[in-house]
């Protein structure tokens, strides 16, 4: 059993069933029923959510434990979610296949998270989003969630090297406060990044 399947095995969401308030501010750049990738979508908060507002929905992640229970989640939501098992190390969307790919807080280790982030971008068709939420360095000033590994922590600078083939819609790092289930509560420092495909 690897750390997420650990993590998604206790009672209950780990990050709660209400959706990333982030996504949900963002949500109106999304063309009707568009096809929506969520890597790293663990239990599926994000994933229901977006398949709840009439999008064709994706949620792909390394753990069987939290796909179970995403797919729970649908079912009681009375939405359809596909699933995909796999591991960012070298999975990869087929390309042009996506109108969005969203990662929620998905903290990759430095040796693959480049190669990881550019293999997404590619999934996007021509004027596809890419919208992220992630921690920032300053997160480690806070206690509200997230890796303590500075590595694992993310600038707009770095995010715009890793996506450098799309177009940059917004770039910003601040201060919020997260309320997303017992994982994510409080203050914290967060990056904000979308990016777009050529047209």
């Amino acid at each position: 059993m690897n750390f997420w399947d650990q993590n998604f095995s206790v009672a209950g969401f780990k990050y709660g069933t209400a959706p990333n308030a982030f996504l949900v501010a963002q949500a109106h750049r999304l063309k009707r029923g568009s096809e929506v990738l969520l890597p790293g979508d663990g239990e599926g908060r994000n994933g229901v959510w977006l398949a709840q507002q009439g999008h064709r929905v994706t949620a792909m992640d390394g753990s069987a434990v939290g796909l179970q229970k995403a797919q729970t989640l649908a079912t009681e939501r009375g939405v359809a979610l596909q699933t995909v098992l796999g591991d960012l190390t070298d999975w990869a969307p087929a390309p042009a296949s996506f109108d969005a790919v969203v990662l929620t807080f998905v903290h990759l280790p430095t040796a693959i998270r480049a190669g990881a982030h550019r293999r997404l971008a590619a999934g996007l068709r021509p004027g596809g989003l890419l919208i992220l939420e992630s921690f920032h360095p300053q997160q480690l000033q806070h206690r509200s969630g997230g890796p303590k590994d500075v590595s694992m922590l993310y600038t707009p600078a770095l995010l715009r090297d890793d996506f450098a083939g799309l177009d940059e819609v917004m770039a910003w790092h601040g201060e919020a406060t997260l309320d997303e289930g017992p994982g994510h509560q409080g203050l914290a420092h967060v990056t904000r990044w979308i990016g777009q495909a050529s047209a």
